[in-house]
């Protein structure tokens, strides 16, 4: 009769390890942490100067205004669920994945006013809800 380690690596799942933060998770949280500041930033400016960014006939089209007030939930937001991935809350994932996936629509909608700055955010969105959604190496994700 083989014995059965009582721990597993860090990470890497198992029975053991419900209480343990994977590596993905602290990077989707530690990104999460990084966009959210950025979106509410770039909220700022749209609130602050209202002719920054230009678009022309664009089916969602809304106040620049309006924008910045989107951004800066948004980006609250992240932020929030952000802390809440790291400290390994049992919302956290979850949320973190929902949060990443309305901010890359909010990001998608906002590329032709400043697409330098929305498909770059896009891809950070896109990072946080593969490394939020992933089952961690060695499970197959069935409890």
């Amino acid at each position: 009769m083989a014995a059965i380690p009582s721990e597993t690596r860090r990470g890497h799942g198992g029975p053991g390890d419900s209480g343990r933060l994977s590596g993905a998770s602290l990077f989707a949280g530690a990104l999460m942490m990084l966009s959210g500041p950025l979106s509410i930033l770039m909220g700022a400016s749209g609130i602050a100067r209202d002719n920054l960014f230009a678009a022309s006939q664009y089916s969602y089209r809304f106040d620049l205004t309006s924008w910045g007030w989107i951004h800066i939930v948004v980006g609250l937001a992240l932020v929030i669920v952000g802390m809440g991935v790291v400290t390994n809350k049992s919302w956290g994932r979850g949320a973190g994945a929902a949060m990443a996936g309305i901010s890359l629509i909010t990001q998608f909608m906002f590329v032709p006013y400043y697409p330098l700055w929305a498909i770059p955010m896009m891809a950070l969105d896109l990072f946080i809800i593969f490394a939020l959604t992933r089952f961690p190496a060695g499970t197959d994700g069935s409890g």
